[in-house]
């Protein structure tokens, strides 16, 4: 009886010595974000560098902006890091975020097939190319998701005049990220708006090129967000802020301009401040 009771206290010693550490280590939030940061690569590039430095790791959800505000409005999210300015402020006005805060830039850039049937290569306007994409009825490949891209690109059309729904069956919505939106493009030789980040980092371009880039229309910027804890209890308020922390210290900053792909830097950080 003696040993087995031996036994039972060894036991019960081996299983809190083996679990306790697991527990206190088990830290972890989960980040709704962009197709964009994630298919760029930035998060995999990042991510190690923030466990490192804070033991938590980040799970990301990889959706359009639109998807990951709602992702962040159900509270399944702790924190949101998007890029559409105007949804990320109704999202904080609404009560859902606490406080939006800049964190970097990149632009946006029309790419499209070399032959460019639109004759479009080299314009500095894109409302102009867009006019003459629509014109010529080439092909384009839009996300169709409700992505920071897609709002972008709609609101490109409206200062071009253009109802892409008008152009016909060139105008193809694909309703995926970016990747497989530009995989779309380059088998159909089409036009797309896409951000900088993930067209340098895309291999599959086929016959794709940047066509139109430099319009101060163009310019993309990337916002993080704390899911509201009053409104959602789930949220981990202080992993998640740590989180946000990270990105606009100093040390984040720096790892975001340090991201390259063949030494061309895919985001601008800018966290001066917040808004």
């Amino acid at each position: 009886m003696r040993n087995l009771k031996h036994l039972a206290v060894a036991t019960a010693l081996a299983l809190a010595s083996f679990t306790a550490p697991s527990s206190a280590q088990d830290r972890s939030i989960t980040v709704a974000s962009t197709t964009s940061t994630e298919q760029s690569g930035l998060f995999g590039y990042l991510l190690p560098l923030f466990k490192q430095k804070s033991g938590i790791d980040v799970r990301v959800i990889a959706q359009g902006t639109g998807q990951a505000l709602d992702t962040g409005r159900r509270g399944d999210a702790d924190v949101v890091f998007v890029h559409d300015t105007p949804s990320e402020e109704k999202f904080v006005a609404e009560g859902a975020g606490v406080k939006r805060f800049p964190v970097m830039y990149n632009d946006f850039v029309i790419v499209g097939p070399k032959s460019d049937p639109a004759g479009v290569k080299g314009t500095k306007d894109v409302a102009t190319a867009l006019k003459k994409i629509a014109d010529a009825k080439a092909p384009f490949a839009s996300r169709g998701d409700d992505s920071g891209t897609h709002k972008a690109e709609l609101r490109l059309w409206k200062a071009a005049g253009v109802d892409p729904k008008a152009i016909g069956d060139s105008y193809k919505s694909t309703g995926s990220g970016m990747g497989p939106t530009l995989n779309t493009a380059s088998s159909l030789n089409a036009y797309a708006l896409t951000d900088r980040g993930t067209w340098l980092a895309f291999k599959n371009r086929g016959e794709l090129d940047v066509a139109v880039e430099g319009d101060a229309k163009l310019f993309n910027q990337y916002g993080v967000i704390l899911v509201n804890p009053e409104k959602y209890p789930t949220v981990k308020k202080d992993d998640g802020q740590a989180f946000i922390d990270w990105l606009i210290s100093p040390e984040g900053q720096q790892a975001i301009a340090g991201y390259k792909i063949g030494g061309e830097q895919l985001f601008f950080p800018n966290a001066k401040g917040s808004s």
